[in-house]
């Protein structure tokens, strides 16, 4: 798993997607902001407001993304920059839904939920070219051979009326129906935070494959919530938030207990360590309790999230708890990111049970971990 995470172009992926969200931010303000500026009809409820500067702030992402991924790729792979950006976004620009227009912001709309792969897929395409020519060309020659390759190849595409974006499509529904399951929620979550436990970074090894498709999804339930549709998928981007109260592991009931412990380092580091967990920021809490390679904490640490992914799943799929409909970044605190996701309260207090839970797996471990170091 680790050998595979560190090929240049899943590293450039995972070092890439951050980045890129930045653009989605950034858009997402803007495109609101201009929409609430020209006005709504009245009675517009505000989730359908949020939707609608959402989905095209998506688009802008992988505009983002396809200008940033082949910069990360060119400095972990010695590629030429210009070759390689170049290639990739003529490549991109050619692989777009066909045709543009009514307007940006619609057309933005229409992009979102395969702009993202077709980023992706560009920026492969290109740096894999690249690869072929520079085994029989010098660079940096072979660099912008490849990327001329590249540009054809998606030429040749649109010559053939073939569409990028219409096979991500065909192919998202049966990868959809697979992600969408309790089992690969809690396949995702058992192997994130048993990684953890090993000092890797769970959710940025995974990153590269699991956050696109889940993005997507978390995308098509935002386009549904437009449409006054039922959202068609439980286990999106967002609902990882009321799994992971914290950070991974669930760990915000942890640095409460240690901000409470009888043991002088433990009160410390839960100290230091609290306002951090709520905002979902806990690698200084992970390094410095420490649960990496701590036999005492790596039971719960793995257990509560697992419990908590089933809660959820079970109350969110029963239809109890709202669907998430809209993408939260994981740095909002818990209870404000779940309700924003869902336009829901019933989710916060979903998430305040599955903290309670969270605690009470917790508490006996900590106990036990105490008294280990006062021995």
């Amino acid at each position: 798993m680790r050998r595979i995470a560190e090929q240049p172009f899943i590293l450039a992926v995972r070092e890439a997607l951050p980045w890129s969200f930045i653009g989605l931010a950034a858009a997402f303000v803007l495109i609101l902001a201009v929409q609430l500026r020209a006005g709504a009809p009245h009675g517009v409820p505000l989730g359908l407001r949020l939707a609608s500067a959402l989905l095209p702030a998506f688009g802008v992402m992988a505009m983002a993304l396809v200008v940033v991924l082949p910069v990360r790729l060119a400095r972990d792979t010695g590629y030429d920059t210009v070759a390689l950006v170049a290639g990739s976004a003529i490549a991109f620009v050619l692989a777009l839904p066909q045709p543009f227009g009514p307007d940006l912001v619609s057309y933005l709309r229409t992009l979102g939920p395969s702009g993202l792969f077709v980023a992706i897929i560009a920026a492969g395409i290109t740096g894999g070219w690249i690869a072929i020519v520079r085994s029989r060309v010098r660079a940096p020659l072979a660099d912008y051979a490849g990327a001329a390759l590249a540009v054809a190849t998606f030429a040749a595409l649109l010559a053939l009326h073939l569409s990028i974006p219409g096979a991500i499509a065909a192919a998202m529904a049966p990868i959809s129906r697979l992600g969408d399951t309790y089992v690969a929620l809690i396949a995702i979550v058992a192997l994130e935070t048993l990684l953890w436990t090993a000092g890797v970074h769970g959710p940025a090894m995974l990153a590269a494959i699991v956050t696109p498709v889940y993005l997507t999804m978390q995308m098509q339930n935002t386009h549904a919530f437009t449409l006054h549709e039922p959202l068609p998928y439980v286990v999106v981007v967002s609902l990882f938030l009321f799994v992971f109260p914290g950070g991974a592991g669930a760990t915000l009931p942890l640095a409460a207990l240690f901000a409470v412990s009888r043991v002088p380092r433990l009160r410390r580091v839960g100290r230091a360590t609290f306002v951090p967990a709520l905002f979902n920021l806990n690698e200084p809490l992970l390094f410095a309790a420490p649960i990496v390679f701590n036999p005492h904490l790596i039971l719960p640490f793995v257990a509560a999230p697992l419990v908590l992914a089933t809660i959820t799943y079970a109350a969110v799929a029963s239809g109890i708890v709202a669907r998430a409909a809209f993408y939260v970044p994981s740095s909002v605190p818990t209870f404000v990111s779940t309700y924003l996701a869902t336009q829901d309260l019933r989710a916060v207090a979903l998430a305040a049970v599955n903290i309670a839970i969270a605690t009470l797996i917790y508490y006996p471990f900590v106990r036990a971990y105490e008294r280990h170091l006062a021995e």
